[in-house]
């Protein structure tokens, strides 16, 4: 009887997981880094509730710093790093730390970075344009890419891609952003495909209304927010932890028969 509640409990639970968290210093990724208790690295530039043991990585090293203090006080293991992700060579170099950091082994991967411009499509610049699609879909492509080699060897190997309802809907003044988050969303579907004879399992997350910062800023002295709130069938913001907790479970064994989805996590607002 002992030997059948250990391995229903086993099915709950990341222990002995490793896990790659970007965006960790912020919302989303904070509260990834508290909820999973592995071991982690946060990356956190631009970019946790994932993890006892892990990486996070940011790009604003104060953020990382208080960060730290708050993980470390609450018993998480978790290494930090600071890193443009919009940069091709940083994203290398970040997997090479990650790699010496877990001896080669990977078990999961939240590409959590993301940045946007709440700007209608006329007014993008070439630039701005560019930059929207590096942060928010070629460092989540890329990333996977570098992840490979060290998720293939764990054997359980998870990735989850946080996209945003954006992707499934028309979003005003968010025309390449939702065209990046678009792209997440099928490139998620293409690696679970590819990558499934590997054991490696990919998923995505498209959150709605989050409370996080970058909320915040799209919302400072305008009324979108009440406008986008009255199409929500719940009727509220959700919560960073709404979705930390689905990309727990996502990771965990008891979804080991989960790949190529892409999750809405909004309060059924693609409903309305």
């Amino acid at each position: 009887m002992a030997t059948t509640s250990s391995s229903k409990n086993e099915k709950w639970s990341l222990a002995g997981a490793t896990a790659l968290v970007t965006g960790g210093s912020k919302g989303i990724g904070t509260a990834l880094v508290i909820t999973n208790h592995v071991s982690m690295c946060m990356q956190t530039r631009h970019s946790g509730q994932l993890g006892r043991d892990g990486r996070t990585c940011c790009r604003s090293e104060a953020d990382l710093s208080r960060c730290l203090k708050e993980w470390t006080a609450m018993g998480l293991a978790v290494t930090v790093s600071i890193c443009h992700l919009s940069v091709r060579a940083e994203r290398e170099a970040l997997v090479g730390r990650v790699q010496a950091l877990f001896d080669g082994k990977l078990s999961i991967l939240v590409n959590n970075v993301g940045t946007a411009y709440l700007k209608p499509a006329v007014e993008l610049t070439p630039e701005e344009c560019s930059s929207l699609m590096m942060t928010n879909f070629e460092s989540c492509f890329h990333l996977s890419q570098l992840a490979y080699p060290l998720l293939k060897p764990s054997g359980r190997g998870s990735i989850v891609n946080i996209s945003s309802v954006s992707s499934v809907l028309a979003s005003h003044s968010l025309p390449i952003y939702s065209a990046a988050k678009g792209a997440m969303n099928q490139v998620t579907r293409n690696l679970a495909s590819e990558w499934a004879r590997e054991k490696i399992r990919v998923n995505c997350v498209a959150p709605g209304l989050i409370q996080t910062p970058l909320l915040a800023d799209f919302v400072d002295g305008n009324d979108l927010l009440q406008v986008e709130l009255n199409r929500v069938p719940l009727g509220r913001l959700g919560d960073p932890k709404d979705i930390s907790s689905l990309v727990a479970f996502l990771c965990m064994p008891a979804a080991s028969y989960i790949t190529g989805q892409v999750i809405c996590a909004d309060g059924g607002r693609v409903l309305s």
